[in-house]
């Protein structure tokens, strides 16, 4: 009796530390949400005093952005996902700390709250999660839980956490670890990782209220003719998605190669013409290409779209620039806003399905074309939409999708950019161990 769980100190002092920085992730969550806000509304204000101001502003941006992240910085780059999964897989206090330290964290915030000043086609829910994953890490091992195992946990749990604050959506954050980040669910951890979830949740929840992220939205697809719109969403959209994923894993063949040389090779120039690509790739859009794409996506999905018929092919364009710049910033809502678009393309083609449906399955298809994790892309759209009646067949289109994508993208993306980190740090293990000659 005496060695029960619920009577240990140690226990109890790791719960409260999880709780505790649950609560944090919730306010950084909030807080990030609301500058992330404000900073692309700014960008947005000074941009409309002519087409010709992001020409100035946001090649500027980009090539300030990459010049800061060629440093110590580094690791603020891209969505911040893969650097939380390769934390998790390689247990060295060196290389964890490299990826999840407080000014990891800190930077990572600040520089996307950056990227959308200049006006990035870049999302904030991955760095949230980054950011998560970085607090529950350095509170874990300040309190005395450096021993690799636990730490991996609190990243785990501040991964969850940082999603479910993000979108205002827990089962995702739950979901999310499991399907995504750990791929696999240790029992003992179910618990802490749950309450972890609900902490961040409800923070967030009493701060900005219950909401969902598009609002309600009451679409339904009937059985029947209508469900043609799962085949071909689920076919377009995660082909779509898995040509996003393999356009922006690193390679050293072909485009992605020729792309690779040119940015070692002068990488701030280099990001420079990518912020350019994206200004003049926004000109042909209606509402421009740039920030998370949250508002055209919304006004596309209540059937108001003013973004014009390429929205989803120029978006997948602009958000495609803004990865390869290597500069901070997620891809989950700016693929939502390409899922969308294509979503809104393919409903064209079906006169009789309810437009806000077909825009939906496009959404969730094209997320889990891009990142092939199906289950985690199926409840991210149920729970921002605040929809249960699209569950069967987001479901269907999700996991065709991901299938679909598979085709194009062998490795689901985020996989392989943590593995990429992974490798280059063996690379590094290596080249500092001292050979067998050396030593002898």
């Amino acid at each position: 009796m005496g060695n029960h769980e619920w009577l240990s100190p140690t226990e109890w002092r790791r719960r409260i530390i999880f709780w505790t920085g649950a609560v944090l992730v919730g306010l950084a969550a909030v807080f990030f949400a609301q500058a992330a806000d404000y900073a692309f509304e700014l960008f947005r204000r000074v941009a409309s005093h002519g087409w010709w101001v992001p020409l100035l502003i946001t090649p500027a941006v980009f090539a300030l952005l990459c010049w800061l992240t060629e440093g110590a910085l580094k690791a603020t780059r891209g969505s911040g996902i893969p650097q939380a999964m390769a934390a998790l897989k390689v247990e060295d206090d060196g290389f964890r700390g490299r990826l999840m330290s407080l000014k990891i964290a800190v930077g990572k915030m600040a520089l996307t709250l950056a990227a959308l000043l200049g006006g990035a086609s870049v999302g904030r829910e991955g760095p949230t999660v980054h950011v998560g994953a970085g607090l529950l890490y350095s509170l874990g091992r300040r309190f005395g839980f450096a021993e690799p195992a636990a730490a991996g946990r609190f990243i785990l749990a501040g991964s969850a956490a940082g999603l479910a604050a993000a979108f205002n959506t827990p089962l995702a954050g739950v979901v999310f670890a499991i399907e995504e980040m750990s791929g696999a669910f240790e029992h003992r951890m179910s618990g802490t990782l749950l309450t972890a979830v609900i902490v961040a949740g409800v923070v967030s929840l009493g701060i900005l209220g219950n909401y969902a992220y598009f609002g309600d939205v009451t679409a339904s697809l009937p059985f029947g003719k209508a469900w043609l719109a799962v085949l071909l969403t689920g076919l377009v959209c995660g082909l779509a998605g898995g040509l996003f994923a393999r356009l922006i894993l690193p390679s050293a063949t072909g485009l992605r190669g020729f792309v690779g040389r040119l940015r070692a090779r002068q990488p701030v120039v280099f990001a420079a013409f990518c912020g350019l690509g994206l200004v003049l790739l926004s000109l042909l859009s209606a509402n421009g290409l740039y920030g998370t794409g949250y508002t055209q996506a919304r006004d596309i999905l209540q059937g108001h779209d003013m973004a014009g018929p390429l929205f989803g092919v120029l978006k997948f364009l602009g958000n495609i620039a803004s990865s390869w710049a290597g500069i901070p910033g997620g891809i989950f809502s700016p693929a939502l806003a390409v899922g969308a678009g294509l979503g809104n393309n393919i409903a064209q083609l079906l006169p009789g399905a309810d437009v806000s449906s077909v825009v939906l399955l496009g959404m969730a298809a094209y997320l889990s074309g891009v990142t092939q994790a199906p289950l985690t892309a199926t409840v991210i759209s149920l729970e921002l939409t605040a929809n249960r009646q699209m569950a069967l067949p987001i479901m269907a289109a999700c996991l065709l999708a991901r299938a679909t994508s598979a085709l194009v993208c062998r490795v689901p993306v985020y996989k392989a950019l943590a593995e990429d980190l992974v490798a280059r740090y063996e690379e590094e293990r290596l080249r500092r161990e001292p050979r067998p000659e050396e030593s002898a």
